[in-house]
């Protein structure tokens, strides 16, 4: 197929068929258009309809979040997973008003120095707010064109991308630059997806590789021994399914016998692992742990387990077994990594989903009361 008539094609499919209705799409801001595109990175898009807006009503400006402490940023991300995503877009914030003066560099080369922002992510920015004919590479853009071209079988993962690389940019348009690059993402995300794709619906459905061959699900490349790429995609070895693993945690909910104010320990992880550099509950394997832990910060008066909840990660599920201990606090007890929070100044701070949903269960059931910042010990 010649690049101008993938194209065209393309470029005339998505403005009939593609989506026209996402609130990043009314924008060529840079920053609305950025923010876009990383919370879209590896979340899908029903769950960022209810993020954008609220993020952007909290930070309506690059200079507003930049501004933000990191606990306001991550609280404002809360659920959204992938912390780093959000760490990265404080730190973009930053550079660009610190290093640009608060203006976006308009170029793709330009945006990829900044924070978080890669070859893909740099181009789709640059193609739809200024019109820079920049190749995009994202999963869902490797799939269409895997599938409709079926470049030869190359020799190792990174010739794979080079080649997929060198395609996306052979295909660019000279014109409508910003449809053609919504059209590849729109043709990923809706037709071509990676089970059951709706080949009747694509605009290459009568010269894509995949579809001649019989099926949707044939490997991104021909293969080189004679082969038909049906027959490869039968031969090929099937990875086995993941194994979800479940971890059984146990929280730590400490609260201040001391306070006047309803109040609970926190602690902030560390920089690895799940959710890092979060608030949160003390997690710990067994109960006998958490009192030891509890004994640390001062003298227990009682404790008792809460319902237990269950969390899906990506990779893992949790079964998160919450134990509420009231606890006199020692002087000084400050300095074991956590502090002492009212639960509206809790619910202000970088938490991870289950914790925080946790707290605000606490909060609609207790009685209204002016908010501290800290409560005193």
């Amino acid at each position: 197929m010649e690049p101008q008539h993938f194209a065209a094609r393309l470029v005339a499919w998505q403005r009939c068929h593609g989506r026209h209705g996402l609130p990043w799409q009314a924008s060529t801001d840079p920053y609305r258009v950025w923010l876009s595109e990383i919370m879209l990175q590896q979340t899908q898009v029903s769950v960022v309809l209810a993020y954008y807006p609220r993020f952007l009503q909290r930070f309506p400006t690059v200079q507003a979040l930049a501004e933000a402490s990191e606990d306001e940023v991550l609280a404002q991300w809360s659920g959204l997973g992938y912390y780093r995503r959000a760490r990265n877009l404080h730190r973009c914030a930053q550079q660009i008003c610190h290093e640009h003066g608060g203006v976006f560099p308009r170029t793709a080369q330009g945006l990829q120095q900044l924070a978080g922002i890669g070859r893909s992510t740099a181009a789709a920015i640059a193609a739809f707010c200024f019109g820079e004919r920049a190749a995009i590479l994202d999963g869902n853009v490797k799939r269409v064109l895997g599938r409709s071209h079926a470049l030869p079988a190359p020799a190792s993962a990174a010739a794979e991308l080079r080649a997929l690389w060198n395609l996306a940019e052979r295909l660019l348009p000279e014109h409508d630059i910003q449809a053609y690059t919504q059209g590849l993402m729109d043709l990923g995300a809706t037709v071509c997806k990676p089970r059951n794709p709706s080949c009747l619906q694509c605009p290459f459905e009568g010269d894509c590789r995949a579809r001649q061959s019989g099926s949707g699900a044939t490997p991104l490349f021909d293969a080189t021994d004679g082969s038909s790429a049906q027959q490869q995609a039968r031969d090929a070895p099937v990875k086995p399914a993941k194994t979800r693993r479940t971890q059984t945690w146990v929280l730590l909910w400490a609260e201040n016998a001391r306070a006047d104010t309803a109040s609970i320990w926190l602690e902030r992880r560390g920089a690895a692992g799940i959710w890092p550099g979060l608030w949160c509950l003390p997690q710990f394997d067994s109960r006998e742990q958490a009192l030891r832990h509890a004994a640390q910060l001062g003298a227990l008066t009682e404790h008792s387990p809460r319902p237990i909840t269950r969390h899906a990660l990506t990779h893992l599920d949790l079964q998160l077994e919450p134990l509420q201990v009231r606890i006199t606090p020692t002087p000084g007890a400050r300095e074991a990594g956590g502090n002492w929070f009212t639960l509206p100044a809790a619910l202000a701070l970088g938490l991870p989903a289950p914790v925080r949903k946790l707290l605000q269960t606490a909060a609609n059931l207790a009685k209204p009361q002016d908010a501290q910042a800290v409560a005193p010990t």
